[in-house]
């Protein structure tokens, strides 16, 4: 098979941490007929070489897996430890029964937090049995090889929490950012596609708002950028996505990229 720098994207979701709808909501946004405004958590799949790497496993991975038809999982990537981002991880079973050990990457905070929740898990004595199994790879802010695809991690901080986004090759990956320090942000220039977090109108605590989203785009000057960690807040994603300029747009759910 010949190689390329190709990535194969899909948005397996592109919600914050309640989705859209939320439950028991009469928000407008939450009562829409399109499509595009119902979002499940945040994760993507990327596909290069017919190597398969998610980033972050959450709570909607099973509807997701299906819906996006995955075949195989060959390493998750882990952007940090909030339940909307990794409360999936014993979905991955399938995969493991097919697989072996699965591959997943994390700071050693991650990990820790996932032994924890997940204990049954990842406990070393009387496992249960039909448990799945992981490779487990503490990374640090320095690059890392994923089946030799080189991924760089992007130390982004979500309120005082650290964060990373993941950079391979010309496509950037960045959810949950509230800010991001100039050292983070020389790498991320010459990029092809940037995918940030845009999670409402108005100001956040934790998260960037969409005209902060925007200003970081004008910053980095991607040539293409794709918001993702959307609320119901933010607007319904046509009218939204009409006000953006010519190179930025909506994310959506299932939505597939090749960069």
């Amino acid at each position: 098979m010949l190689k390329t720098l190709q990535l194969d994207i899909t948005f397996l979701g592109t919600g914050t941490s309640q989705g859209i709808p939320i439950i028991g909501s009469n928000h407008p946004v939450c009562l829409s007929d399109n499509i595009k405004d119902k979002r499940l958590r945040s994760s993507i799949c990327i596909i290069h070489n017919d190597i398969d790497i998610l980033i972050d496993c959450g709570p909607d991975f099973r509807q997701q897996a299906i819906r996006a038809k995955l075949k195989k999982v060959d390493a998750v990537l882990f952007t940090h430890e909030h339940s909307d981002h990794t409360a999936g991880l014993d979905d991955l079973r399938p995969f493991f029964f097919r697989q072996g050990d699965i591959p997943i990457y994390a700071e050693k905070r991650v990990i820790e937090a996932l032994k924890i929740r997940f204990n049954y898990i990842f406990k070393k004595e009387n496992k249960y049995p039909g448990v799945l199994n992981f490779d487990v790879n503490n990374i640090y802010n320095k690059p890392f090889l994923v089946s030799k695809i080189k991924i760089t991690p992007i130390q982004v901080y979500h309120n005082k929490l650290p964060v990373f986004g993941f950079r391979i090759f010309d496509f950037a990956y960045i959810t949950d950012a509230k800010t991001i320090p100039d050292d983070e942000i020389k790498k991320l220039t010459g990029l092809n596609v940037l995918v940030i977090n845009a999670l409402r109108q108005k100001p956040h605590l934790s998260h960037f708002n969409l005209e902060e989203a925007l200003n970081f785009i004008k910053l980095v000057n991607p040539k293409k950028t794709y918001l993702t960690h959307i609320s119901h807040h933010l607007g319904f994603h046509d009218e939204v996505e009409q006000s953006l300029p010519e190179n930025v747009f909506l994310a959506y759910d299932n939505l597939k990229i090749s960069v």
